[in-house]
C-alpha cells in the first residue's frame, strides 16, 4: 500500500496533478452556476425596473 502512495518516488508530482485536475473540474462546475445565478438576479432587477418605469412614467 505504501508503494501505491509513494508512486515510485513521483508521488508529489502525481498527487499534485490529481489535485489540480480535481480543482479544475470543481471550478468548471461551480463558476458557471455562480454566473448563472448572477445573470438571473441581474435580469430580475432589470425587469422590475422596466415594470416600474412602465407603470410610473416620468415626463
Amino acid at each position: 500500500m505504501q508503494e501505491f502512495f509513494s508512486m515510485g518516488g513521483y508521488a508529489f508530482y502525481v498527487w499534485t496533478s490529481y489535485g489540480l485536475a480535481f480543482l479544475v473540474l470543481l471550478l468548471n462546475f461551480v463558476l458557471p452556476q455562480q454566473h448563472h445565478r448572477h445573470l438571473l438576479k441581474m435580469l430580475a432587477r432589470k425587469q422590475r425596473r422596466a415594470e416600474h418605469d412602465h407603470l410610473n412614467p416620468q415626463a
